[in-house]
């Protein structure tokens, strides 16, 4: 490696020496990353141009191999720093990413750009089948030079520099997205003065709440916003005056001020437009499928469009019972009262009460007795904690995953609780990414935002809670369980619009009978949920589904929208670009706003799912067909030895329709998502 002028102090100077190769989080501060940017990125460059600088003809060893071991400190400094900026940001911490997102932007371009490395990779490519190589290595190849065609590695000289000017822009207004979000969301909590407001929420709740107000220095309670627009408060809480500021704060986040992120995003879309018709493509939609399994907005809208008018039929059926129900109060249905009359519904017709269920949903027990014990059941893992590692934080947990026969899998970080600095949402990420050909095994972190309760109280979830705990745990075993030689192909390196497939198929073992009695008990008496409420569950399970699938397909649809105009187009205002998107969709439901509407959207205007929000009905078709694969009866231990191994192993090594067929023996079918959420197929 180059010698680079970074002390040898820097935590990030070397590798870790922690098991695994832990971050060694204790040691790294604020002022230890912009050195370990700076020498990173000129590492990287310099172990590039030595690549193009050998007068050997280029081969997959010396090129594209090459290339896989170059870049090793700029990817332990950047693993970190962007997981921490999620996790845990600070001023100092925003203040570095503003400073190094547009730097890191032209460095990675200038890299992918530059016209010597494309002729070695192009070359490459172009003998790959006579090199004697094998499948992996040929993928590898592949994902190389797509990459780089998809980069605008062939455009001319001029168009480079239009474009590594257009990204450099595109980096700092994603930045500004997301710190705009992060204000926001933190400025718009609600507070409450008085308790007697908060009635119908859970002691816990409230407890929670006046924690949270105290945390901030404020007297009274405090109702901290999540990412979506629904509220989980909305479908307990009596008072309707509070039920209507807290749904206007929603979904007005991130709309005034210095924190409006409308000129933002509708910046992003126009100069996402620019980039993608200099790359050859009519739209940025269009230019960001052609790498992923859709490959087209026809393939996109086709399957959308069996969806809508379904979706939208049973959202309005459920608005006509909640009608009814709201009249009973002499309320006009609105908004803001549509959880809590939707939760009225499940306690008359189902007898399901789903406050009461929290307290079978402690954090611990849903996490060790459920989301392992699943995980040890399907696929013969064992989940050990390490009180004797770090992590960044002291909500951070870490445990060791092992295979049965007690060789390890990787480490797994638990960061479960929201607070001040941490965006909004969940999401799994990585430290360490497997390789073989590195000699690393992985550190994958889940990050999640469950309001903390005081100390000493237990943590109640809530059904869609638990939802998101084994969903996230999905994504982490997709990363555990990685199986490749080279790091580009490692874990979640799979198109975007499949990424989601895996952690969809891990939340089957939520209602498995087995499952669920192992870790539904009462937090006080230990006594499992009893059998009665869970066939009260199931029963309810269709209730509700016209609004979560139209709330989604909304939101699916507003990212399409955004990302299909033309660099032109003059939008000036960007509620009625919302309106009259959905307005063309057919899906303008005044009483089931979209899931995201644009100003908070932080997946497609700073979380990587531009264009691809899609992706997780996309996904939910290979899921729903997996999950009848996996069939009814007992725990399907060989069932998921071979999911584990013919597809969550392979990572972006083998294609996930390939993977999909050697798990099955099939190709994937609709039919299975439309039973799920009880449309009908149409058309």
């Amino acid at each position: 490696m180059p010698s680079v002028d970074l002390s040898d102090t820097n935590p990030f100077a070397a590798p870790s020496t922690l098991p695994f190769a832990l971050p060694p989080f204790a040691g790294i501060g604020e002022d230890d990353y912009a050195p370990a940017f700076d020498a990173g990125m000129a590492a990287h460059r310099a172990e590039v141009d030595a690549i193009l600088a050998d007068p050997e003809p280029a081969s997959f060893e010396n090129t594209v191999v090459a290339l896989e071991r170059a870049g090793q400190l700029l990817g332990r400094v950047s693993a970190v720093f962007f997981n921490l900026v999620s996790s845990t940001s600070t001023p100092g911490l925003q203040r570095i990413e503003a400073e190094y997102s547009p730097k890191l932007s032209a460095h990675s371009d200038a890299i992918r750009l530059d016209p010597a490395l494309f002729a070695r990779i192009d070359a490459v490519h172009a003998g790959r089948h006579d090199a004697g190589l094998d499948t992996e290595a040929l993928a590898l190849i592949e994902r190389y030079h797509t990459d780089l065609v998809l980069a605008g590695a062939q455009l001319g000289e001029s168009d480079r520099a239009t474009l590594t000017d257009l990204n450099q822009r595109l980096s700092v207004l994603s930045t500004t997205f997301r710190q705009n979000l992060l204000r926001a969301m933190e400025n718009a909590a609600v507070l409450v003065d008085d308790a007697v407001e908060l009635d119908g929420a859970s002691p816990a709740a409230v407890a929670t709440a006046a924690a949270a107000a105290a945390e901030r220095g404020d007297d009274g309670y405090l109702i901290p916003l999540i990412l979506p627009t629904s509220q989980p408060l909305l479908a307990v809480l009596r008072n309707r005056d509070l039920r209507r500021r807290l749904f206007t704060a929603s979904v007005g986040r991130a709309s005034a001020g210095d924190e409006d992120n409308g000129p933002v995003l509708v910046e992003i879309a126009r100069l996402r437009a620019v980039r993608a018709q200099l790359l050859g493509f009519p739209t940025h939609a269009e230019a960001t499928l052609a790498d992923q399994v859709a490959k087209t907005s026809a393939a996109v809208d086709d399957l959308l469009g069996r969806l809508v008018a379904p979706a939208v039929a049973n959202a309005n059926a459920e608005a006509a019972v909640l009608a009814e129900y709201a009249a009973q109060d002499g309320v006009e249905l609105a908004p803001w009262d549509w959880a809590y009359y939707a939760e009225r519904v499940r306690a008359d017709r189902y007898q399901v009460d789903t406050a009461a269920l929290r307290s079978y949903f402690e954090l611990d027990r849903v996490l060790v007795d459920g989301v392992f014990h699943a995980a040890e059941q399907v696929y013969g893992i064992t989940m050990t904690a390490r009180p004797d590692l770090t992590g960044y934080h002291p909500d951070v947990r870490v445990w060791e995953a092992r295979n049965a026969d007690g060789s390890p899998i990787g480490l797994y970080l638990g960061d479960y609780y929201a607070r001040t600095g941490k965006r909004g949402g969940a999401w799994m990420n990585s430290f360490v990414d497997q390789s073989d050909l590195m000699g690393t095994l992985p550190v994958v972190v889940n990050v999640l935002n469950i309001n903390k309760p005081p100390a000493g109280d237990p943590t109640l979830l809530s059904l869609d809670e638990v939802r998101t705990l084994f969903h996230e745990f999905g994504h982490a075993l997709h990363g555990l369980f990685s199986r490749v030689r080279y790091p580009r192909l490692s874990g979640t390196s799979v198109p975007r619009d499949v990424v989601e497939f895996p952690s969809q198929v891990n939340e089957m073992w939520i209602s498995r009978p087995e499952i669920l009695a192992h870790y539904a008990r009462h937090v006080d008496t230990g006594e499992a949920l009893p059998q009665e409420q869970v066939d009260k569950l199931e029963a309810a399970e269709r209730w509700g589904q016209g609004f979560g699938t139209s709330e989604y397909l909304a939101a699916t649809l507003l990212d399409q929208a955004w990302h299909r105009i033309s660099p032109t187009d003059e939008i000036t205002d960007v509620d009625a670009f919302e309106q009259q998107a959905l307005e063309r969709a057919g899906i303008a439901l005044e009483l089931v706003p979209p899931r995201y509407r644009s100003r908070y959207f932080q997946h497609v205007f700073s979380g990587g799912y531009s264009a691809g929000y899609y992706s997780y009905i996309w996904a939910e078709v290979l899921d729903a067909d997996t999950v009848e694969w996996f069939g009814e009866g007992g725990l399907p231990r060989e069932n998921g030895q071979r999911f584990r191994d013919r597809l969550l192993s392979v990572g972006g090594s083998v294609e996930m329709g390939a993977a999909f067929r050697a798990v099955t023996g099939r190709d994937p079918r609709i039919e299975p998502l439309l039973e799920r959420r009880g449309l009908v197929a149409t058309g």
